[in-house]
């Protein structure tokens, strides 16, 4: 049932003085009056204008609001909800949306009003710098939603508190107290912030702090951030940078090995820059150096065990207790002299055995060595019998050279074998062309010096010296087939059987048709010279025909002759060499082969 006053406008005066007689006692002037006298009663109102009004009628669907016009508006129950025992004579805040509608009634609506006048107080407070209180609503991505005089606002998470917050959802449901910080009127957004409170608490607390911030001052901080170089800590209200290498005495790799967030620290300052503010901080300063309490029983000589801290191209560090360590140098790590390397031998974390080769407490320096762990291959006293001259031996080719390769027989323990000692047979320019490193090759020792720490070694020396053989073969003037497998402005290698090389130089390749002999070629060719020492076999193809001119007549023998002198002129031309001479003398073959190699 609903309970309701009529509102004096929509009173039908001439119908009451028809059917009643009221105010047929009053003269039209007096009528008149009276009407007037109500209008000055009503207030004027305007559209999109928030009014007081007074509770004349509820129902179960709208309450009736009287604003003091000639009609009363009606508003929707459900917008006062938050108020469970609305009653008659209740004053509450409404919007105008319309004067009148098609039945007369104003057009009212609380809920437009209490938006209206949030935002009025909203921007009150944000002119004014007031603090406000919200209740926090929910989570939202980047921050939270608060509600403040019934508007949803953005809190950002940077702005909830000075220290960073990794758990948004403890705030849910709960009041803070908040200041506007900004208002977008185009989108109706408010940012709001519990931080500038806090700032401004701090502030006082932060001007103390750095009027009193002395070097070497002890102070209790809260680990506040942790980056990869270090942790920020709030000396209350100030931050202080704790660099990862005043942490610890030892070595960390980052700092969240020792600490974490919101641990409570006592730290030393270490320096302060009063222009930019900076304050360096220490926490390992605050403990004894470990080498000032370095047992006197490390010394040289000592056993220690520990653990790899860092390995650099040079060595590797070695940790016998936290701030304590010793390098252990590449050359130090074994008795081979091919480990380049450090990376090859030993990595970060490696429990490891070494013995201290040199210590300095003053300095706190120390140099370690692992090597010396075993016994060096070089002093073993049975290194004379197993490598005894002529004893044979399976390595490894470690390195090569110009002049030889070096083959590693066991670890710390290399031998060189020379270039000449690789192979009877074949003409080795560069070791590379017989073997590579990391091949195995079988050698024979040939010297052993341990002072020296020497070991000469040969390949060829698994066989027996063909040349043996070869002097019965190639006797001088015996003539045997070559092909030519290279040449230059001297001469040509000659590829003999049995895989032999011999040489003949340019004035004796001259073919007895005058043709030039060519890569490839194979004739008939005359020792002129067999070196079984020096391993060297002079040939000549000229030689092989002058033998036939001498046995023609004297006629053929001329032209023959000056047909040889002709061809061996032009090959003496273009190898930029002196002339033969006097073809038919065999006799000066052997003189003008004189120092062969020097043509090479």
């Amino acid at each position: 049932m609903i309970e309701s006053t009529q509102g004096v406008g929509d009173i039908n005066w001439d119908e009451l003085e028809q059917d009643r007689g009221f105010g047929a006692e009053y003269s039209d002037a007096k009528q008149e009056e009276m009407v007037s006298l109500i209008d000055d009663t009503m207030r004027e109102i305007s559209e999109n204008e928030v009014l007081d009004g007074t509770i004349v009628g509820i129902s179960d669907r709208e309450a009736i609001v009287n604003v003091g016009f000639k009609s009363d508006g009606l508003v929707p129950i459900s917008e006062f909800r938050d108020l469970p025992e609305l009653s008659v004579g209740d004053v509450v805040k409404v919007y105008i949306e319309k004067q009148e509608d098609a039945n007369g009634q104003i057009i009212l609506s609380r809920k437009k009003a209490m938006a209206v006048e949030a935002w009025r107080q909203i921007d009150k407070t944000y002119r004014e710098d007031e603090i406000i209180e919200g209740v926090i609503k929910r989570r939202t991505k980047g921050g939270l939603i608060c509600d403040i005089f019934g508007i949803e606002a953005f809190l950002p998470g940077s702005q909830i508190d000075v220290k960073p917050i990794r758990d948004f959802d403890v705030y849910v449901g709960k009041k803070m107290e908040l200041k506007v910080v900004k208002i977008n009127y185009a989108n109706d957004n408010v940012v709001v912030s519990h931080k500038v409170l806090i700032e401004k608490d701090l502030e006082k607390q932060r001007l103390e702090i750095l009027n009193n911030l002395e070097r070497g001052q002890v102070l209790e901080g809260v680990v506040k951030n942790i980056t990869n170089f270090g942790a920020f800590i709030d000396l209350g209200g100030v931050d202080g940078l704790l660099h990862i290498t005043d942490i610890s005495w030892g070595r960390i790799s980052h700092p969240s090995e020792v600490l974490d967030f919101d641990d409570q620290v006592n730290v030393v300052v270490l320096d302060f820059d009063e222009e930019k503010k900076r304050i360096s901080l220490g926490m390992k300063q605050l403990q004894e150096h470990p080498w000032d309490s370095l047992d006197e029983g490390i010394d040289v000589g000592t056993k220690v065990q520990g653990r790899i801290v860092n390995v650099a191209d040079y060595g590797a560090f070695l940790e016998i207790k936290p701030g304590v360590e010793g390098l252990i140098h590449v050359s130090e790590m074994s008795w081979s002299q091919h480990l380049r390397n450090p990376q090859e031998f030993i990595s970060v974390g490696d429990e490891v055995e070494a013995v201290i080769l040199t210590v300095d407490r003053e300095e706190r320096k120390m140099s370690l060595g692992i090597k010396q762990l075993t016994q060096d291959p070089w002093t073993n006293p049975d290194i004379h019998q197993k490598y005894s001259q002529g004893s044979k031996h399976t390595g490894v080719v470690r390195n090569l050279t110009n002049y030889g390769l070096f083959l590693e027989l066991e670890e710390g323990i290399d031998g060189l074998v020379h270039i000449s000692d690789l192979s009877w047979t074949k003409k080795v320019k560069h070791p590379s062309e017989f073997v590579k490193v990391g091949d195995t090759l079988e050698v024979v020792v040939i010297e052993l010096d341990t002072e020296q720490r020497r070991l000469a070694l040969g390949h060829k020396q698994l066989e027996e010296n063909p040349w043996d053989t070869f002097e019965t073969i190639f006797v001088p003037n015996t003539v045997h087939k070559g092909t030519i497998v290279a040449k230059n402005d001297k001469g040509a290698s000659i590829e003999l059987p049995y895989g032999l090389q011999g040489f003949c130089s340019n004035k004796h390749l001259a073919q007895e048709d005058n043709s030039k002999s060519e890569m490839g070629d194979t004739l008939d060719f005359k020792v002129v010279e067999f070196s079984k020492d020096e391993q060297r076999i002079i040939l000549s193809h000229i030689a092989t025909y002058k033998e036939k001119v001498a046995k023609k007549p004297k006629k053929e023998q001329d032209a023959t002759a000056e047909d040889a002198e002709v061809t061996a002129k032009k090959q003496d031309n273009k190898a930029g060499n002196t002339t033969l001479g006097d073809v038919s003398e065999l006799a000066k073959l052997k003189e003008e082969m004189d120092n062969p190699e020097a043509n090479n």
